[in-house]
């Protein structure tokens, strides 16, 4: 018999809710998502209260109190980068792990995969998209792409009318995200009351702060065994901030661009000075000279509004 319930005869009479917490494997997920995801306290937290919830309706069902799937639909409001689609990816672990889900699998999509370009393509679309989510979650980025009032011929609605459908009829089967800025959501729900009335748990994400930034900066280089020095490292804090303050700014996602173009112009200037040979210290370190080259630090960012 496991240590997680107390039984009598047949009957269950109590649960042991930390047991079956330590035996579910939850705690786990719980905390690769701390290490994953620098800051988003509040986000974390609402986490971990879904997850109560769910050990706590999973022992209701066990001592039979509970005869309803609790509806776990939910919507993601917050700037690019704040890492929406990690947290979607960790809920579909969480759901498997509880028995809510039989796969645990995550599909992202945007409104492309699932409206069709004319009459009749839509349909099969979506239908073939929430087949392949069927058992796991599905993620729609930037949702409020799918209502179009002011296209007459556009076919979102169709897509709407079915996702609705299943969302009410299959939820014991698959549960939905819906994902996008915050304001543009508010109006998607209030354009589509069916997705409100679906949807139970709302989690907004915040924007990171600068320190935060920083420390998401100096996780993804260390991934990939780099680091700044310290006149480098004061470069990121100053390039975060101006950053910031320019267009299309997407906080983590802007970060790990503004690496990637800082790791190009380190190969280049040890492939330009390259002497001799190059130890693995020198192969590894980000300098101050490989940020402050961006456009950041110029009068203005390019034409586009996208720095370099």
């Amino acid at each position: 018999m496991s240590d997680m319930t107390i039984t009598t005869g047949d009957a269950v009479q109590a649960v042991d809710l930390a047991a079956d917490f330590r035996e579910s494997g939850v705690a786990g997920i719980l905390d690769e998502l701390d290490r994953e995801l620098i800051g988003l306290k509040p986000v974390k937290l609402r986490i971990r209260e879904t997850a109560a919830l769910l050990l706590v309706e999973r022992a209701r069902r066990k001592l039979g109190l509970s005869t309803e799937t609790p509806t776990l639909h939910m919507s993601f409001t917050g700037n690019p980068g704040t890492g929406k689609t990690t947290v979607a990816l960790r809920i579909a672990g969480l759901l498997h792990r509880l028995g809510y889900v039989r796969k645990g699998h995550l599909i992202s999509v945007t409104r492309d995969d699932l409206v069709g370009q004319y009459i009749g393509h839509t349909a099969p679309k979506t239908k073939e998209i929430l087949k392949k989510a069927m058992g796991g979650v599905l993620f729609i980025d930037e949702a409020y792409y799918l209502y179009r009032p002011d296209n007459e011929r556009d076919y979102g609605q169709e897509a709407i009318e079915i996702l609705l459908q299943v969302m009410e009829n299959q939820r014991d089967d698959l549960v939905v995200i819906l994902a996008g800025y915050a304001d543009r959501m508010e109006k998607f729900h209030q354009s589509n009351p069916g997705f409100r009335s679906r949807i139970a748990h709302h989690i907004d994400f915040p924007d990171y702060e600068d320190a935060e930034l920083l420390t998401i900066a100096e996780a993804m280089l260390a991934r990939q065994n780099y680091a700044f020095d310290a006149d480098a490292r004061k470069a990121m804090t100053d390039y975060i901030a101006r950053r910031r303050a320019q267009p299309h700014f997407a906080n983590a996602r802007s970060i790990r661009n503004a690496l990637d173009r800082a790791r190009l112009r380190q190969a280049n200037r040890l492939f330009e000075g390259a002497g001799g040979p190059i130890g693995a210290d020198e192969l590894s370190t980000i300098r101050a000279a490989d940020i402050t080259a961006s456009r950041v630090f110029s009068a203005s960012a390019d034409a586009d509004g996208k720095p370099a």
